[in-house]
């Protein structure tokens, strides 16, 4: 066979496949969370996607955007508090592209960019703020996270849906101080309730008095009363004094009915 049919046949061979190549990687297929930024020549030309697309070789390139929500942990940073307490925190962070050209044009990688603005913000806000607040009001700490990220991010075509502190840690000194603290409070509301239950029992009482005082023979029932629970309680003999106002109450009763009978 002449050797130059063979290098023929061979040429018109891979020009054949590298139409085919050509033709192939023509068309893209980009899912229904996916989205792709067009250059050509270099220069932005258009968003496409999703579905089937056409990408022509050489003169147009195309990068991957995915537009799905992205769940990033953010490393525990070191925070000082505003009352000069060392803890440490981390959070995770819930953000999406919302706008592909941004995201790809405007910052060069927007995951580490993300990452890197979310470190320097917690420890920003969380700075500001003291232990207690820190502890007890975490709903209003991730809700100035996020519109601080959420402002700040918008330029890079993000946003951001939710920022979560997941875990304050204290040193061993700290917890032990913070332990000391709420037994120290448990102590002051158990004084508290008795000085007032106290001070309520105290104007029952002299409630009560008043009303006894107003009917002697009031007070020598409830004397008597008295008696009676002692006595049902102890089997064993009480010497319980008797008040003399008492006696002569009950002398300035029975003394009149002898009369009567005389």
């Amino acid at each position: 066979m002449d050797p130059i049919s063979n290098a023929g046949t061979l040429l018109f061979g891979a020009l054949i496949l590298l139409t085919l190549v050509l033709i192939i990687s023509t068309f893209r297929i980009l899912r229904e969370y996916e989205r792709g930024v067009i250059f050509l020549l270099g220069r932005f030309y258009k968003v496409k996607g999703p579905g089937l697309i056409i990408v022509v070789p050489f003169i147009q390139q195309i990068v991957r955007v995915d537009l799905r929500t992205v769940v990033m942990d953010v490393p525990s940073q070191d925070v000082i508090s505003r009352d000069n307490v060392s803890v440490k925190v981390n959070a995770v962070l819930y953000f999406r592209v919302v706008d592909a050209q941004k995201a790809i044009i405007n910052v060069e990688d927007y995951l580490q960019a993300t990452s890197q603005l979310a470190q320097t913000t917690l420890r920003s806000v969380l700075g500001q703020h003291e232990l207690d607040e820190m502890l007890a009001n975490r709903d209003m700490l991730n809700a100035d996270i996020q519109g601080i990220l959420d402002a700040r991010t918008d330029g890079w075509g993000i946003k951001v849906s939710n920022v979560e502190i997941k875990h304050v840690d204290l040193n061993e000194t700290m917890i032990r101080a913070i332990a000391r603290q709420a037994e120290a409070e448990r102590v002051r509301r158990a004084k508290v309730i008795h000085a007032s239950g106290e001070m309520e029992a105290a104007e029952k009482l002299v409630e009560a008095a008043s009303k006894l005082a107003t009917e002697p023979n009031a007070i020598l029932l409830r004397y008597l009363q008295t008696l009676t629970e002692i006595a049902a309680e102890n089997n064993s003999t009480i010497l319980f004094p008797m008040p003399m106002d008492l006696l002569d109450g009950v002398m300035k009763n029975i003394t009149p009915n002898k009369r009567k009978e005389t």
